[in-house]
């Protein structure tokens, strides 16, 4: 067996916590901007078109809360926060990148499927 491929059968109580907290859209595009660079509270607001203010707060505290970004506060006035990466989310970049370039490379396709699956159920 390749190190790509599930492990068979799938232990879902052991993954499930897990992926709850790093496998939704707001996660993956707030790791890959910090990715690159450290930013502040709305440098990724306006990074993350779309984003509300209070989903993006509440994502900053989960992500801090499971070690895969810092927070740290900047001595300017008023008072900034910043924040990076850490070694355990920055682990996280591969497999969010193949998502991500994946993501890119299919959108087209499941938009086709979406429209070739809705035009059944209309008939």
């Amino acid at each position: 067996m390749t190190t790509d491929a599930l492990e068979l059968p799938l232990d879902v109580a052991a993954t499930r916590p897990i992926l709850e907290q790093i496998a939704n859209k707001w996660t993956v595009l707030i790791l890959s901007v910090l990715c690159t660079q450290p930013a502040r509270f709305n440098d990724l607001k306006r990074r993350l078109d779309g984003i509300t203010h209070k989903a993006l707060s509440e994502a900053l505290k989960r992500l801090e809360r499971n070690g895969l970004i810092s927070r740290r506060i900047l001595p300017t006035q008023p008072v900034g926060v910043e924040y990076t990466i850490t070694a355990l989310g920055a682990s996280l970049r591969e497999p969010f990148a193949a998502l991500y370039n994946w993501s890119l490379a299919n959108g087209t396709k499941l938009t086709e499927a979406q429209l070739a699956y809705d035009g059944l159920r209309r008939h």
